[in-house]
């Protein structure tokens, strides 16, 4: 593989980084969940950035971006479109909606109903939207960059299993080290100088960098890795629900996603158990009578104690 590529990964890492005064590996399995064709949920408490992330990335790429600010009377037709009556034609015309973009930020998505979230469904898994049994496909690369606020439950529809499973990757961005927090608080308008970003990479530039991530290689010895993982998750008594073939073949492309971004044609095992949690944590349902991020936490470190008793192929 021709590693040309590495510099503008870098470029749109470090583009992301002028505003977002975070952790760079968070920055980093965004640019993977981008790379990789995946969906991303952002769920942590409020003003630590999420919506400024997701701002960020899609400001960073010269392409359609919509955001949506998701509340309790947005309907399906809000985000897919509309057929309109052409009485001149005598004939409907279809009104495309803000779904149709390259980045679409949901804003707060569990403030909508479900049946708007499911609205979501088959763009996100077929990349193509159905309407009035008319069938459109949505432009690439497209991707859903979706923020929650898991503590706040008032006036909320959680995600159902299914939704969750739509996203590749779920982050939690975390509090800012001091010293970031204190770049902060000098008063930048963080928001205003996202809004002025200069892209750094096209949808062209992007759609060749996702089929490149396809010639990352991956040994037999990690896919059985993989394998033992997601079976370890079916066998743990707190785990009710394991996570699924399609969980465990999303762990693979995150992994090669992740080794692409680092300058590699191949996948390590380390790969594998740093993107095991943001892919897998979400996928499971643990037998546990906590909620929001109390939840959240328990789930991930079901995984990351799977990592720990799951061998390691040398």
């Amino acid at each position: 593989m021709d590693f040309n590529h590495q510099p503008e990964i870098e470029r749109l890492v470090q583009n992301i980084r002028k505003v977002f005064i975070g952790d760079t590996e968070v920055v980093r399995l965004v640019v993977s969940t981008l790379l990789a064709r995946g969906h991303l949920l952002i769920e942590d408490v409020p003003g630590i950035g999420k919506t400024l992330l997701g701002i960020a990335l899609a400001r960073s790429i010269e392409s359609i971006f919509r955001r949506i600010q998701f509340t309790n009377d947005l309907l399906p037709s809000d985000l897919l479109g509309l057929s309109v009556y052409n009485p001149r034609e005598n004939t409907f015309e279809f009104k495309i909606g803000p779904l149709f973009s390259n980045i679409v930020l949901a804003d707060e998505i569990n403030r909508t109903t479900p049946k708007t979230q499911s609205a979501l469904l088959e763009a996100m898994n077929d990349l193509q939207v159905t309407v009035d049994g008319h069938t459109y496909p949505l432009p690439e690369p497209f991707m859903i960059i979706a923020t929650q606020n898991p503590i706040e439950y008032h006036g909320t529809f959680p995600l159902p299993e299914a939704q969750l499973d739509r996203f590749l990757i779920r982050l939690k961005i975390g509090y800012p080290p001091p010293d970031s927090e204190k770049e902060i608080i000098r008063g930048k308008d963080l928001y205003q100088q996202a809004g002025r970003l200069e892209p750094v990479l096209g949808a062209d530039d992007v759609r060749e960098l996702q089929n490149r991530v396809d010639e990352v290689k991956v040994e037999d010895s990690l896919l059985g890795y993989i394998i033992q993982i997601a079976a370890e998750t079916r066998r743990t008594k707190q785990i009710k629900l394991g996570v699924s073939p399609r969980g465990a073949l999303l762990l693979r492309h995150a992994a090669q996603a992740y080794a692409f971004t680092l300058g590699r044609n191949y996948v390590t095992p380390d790969d594998i158990k740093q993107v095991a949690v943001p892919v897998l944590a979400h996928r499971i349902v643990i037998d546990s009578h906590s909620y929001g991020l109390m939840r959240i936490q328990e789930s991930d470190a079901m995984i990351e104690d799977i990592l720990k008793r799951v061998p390691v192929p040398i």
